[in-house]
């Protein structure tokens, strides 16, 4: 691999690339026909499909060894899940929060994450409409843009919680507004991981929960978090896994302090 700078500036490039040619062009300007429903509450756009093919093919070239999972070939070819846990892996998430995008409305994200044999190694997290960039690489720090950046809390008397009850059951959505709830200061979710890890590194948010923890959505902003000083991993403490996305459960915090009490408080639901 490039060392770490390097490779930072070939991937923001590709990335600025997608979304100067696919994103921002069909932004609040999709017609009907140009969204797809994937499933229930779950769309997919035209630049979807067009930003995750540019980000592949310039990813491609630039470590040809490593397999591709992009969100959108995943869902027309489930198999590629298997390659999750490839020595080298790719994983793209072209456009993240697209309902929102859809809507023409922010906030939405291109995320893309390289993990080797399971394990997250760097990743980078692009807003087109700021030209933000997140990235981290493991062992180096977290960074927005060109400067390093440390996770803060908000300070808060009540934390600040981000909490998406979408995918949860009813009975587990029920325990946590009773339970949970309670302890926290509730604010609404962004319905884009692009933009809710950076909220709790920027003091913005403090605790957040995940219940669904797909790969393009979380690899990337888990070790972005991590490199900051915060932490995100499974309610059991066990490290996020790109090759264990199937599983339900993700906390991500501000700091290990706030991860610990709010772990603590799901471990007696």
């Amino acid at each position: 691999m490039s060392g770490t700078p390097a490779l930072t500036a070939q991937v923001h490039a590709i990335m600025r690339d997608a979304a100067q040619r696919a994103v921002m062009p069909h932004y609040q300007s999709l017609g009907a026909d140009q969204i797809d429903a994937k499933a229930a509450d779950d769309v997919v756009t035209v630049a979807d499909k067009e930003a995750e093919l540019i980000l592949s093919d310039g990813l491609a070239r630039l470590l040809p060894e490593a397999a591709i999972v992009g969100e959108e070939a995943a869902h027309a070819d489930p198999a590629l899940l298997d390659r999750l846990g490839d020595a080298l892996c790719w994983i793209i998430d072209p456009i993240d929060g697209t309902n929102n995008y859809a809507a023409g409305k922010p906030p939405f994200g291109i995320m893309v994450a390289l993990s080797q044999a399971g394990e997250t190694v760097a990743g980078w997290i692009y807003d087109p409409l700021s030209g933000r960039l997140c990235h981290a690489h493991r062992g180096h720090g977290a960074f927005i843009n060109d400067d390093r950046i440390a996770a803060r809390a908000t300070g808060a008397d009540l934390p600040i919680a981000a909490i998406s009850l979408v995918f949860m059951d009813q009975a587990k959505r029920a325990a946590m507004k009773a339970h949970i709830a309670p302890h926290y200061s509730l604010v609404d979710i962004p319905r884009c991981a692009a933009e809710q890890y950076p909220r709790l590194v920027l003091g913005t948010n403090d605790v957040s929960i995940f219940e669904r923890t797909l790969a393009w959505d979380h690899a990337a902003g888990v070790l972005f978090v991590n490199e900051a000083g915060g932490k995100a991993a499974r309610p059991d403490g066990r490290p996020y896994r790109v090759d264990e996305a199937h599983l339900p459960g993700l906390i991500g915090a501000a700091s290990e302090a706030l991860w610990d009490d709010l772990a603590g408080r799901l471990s007696g639901l």
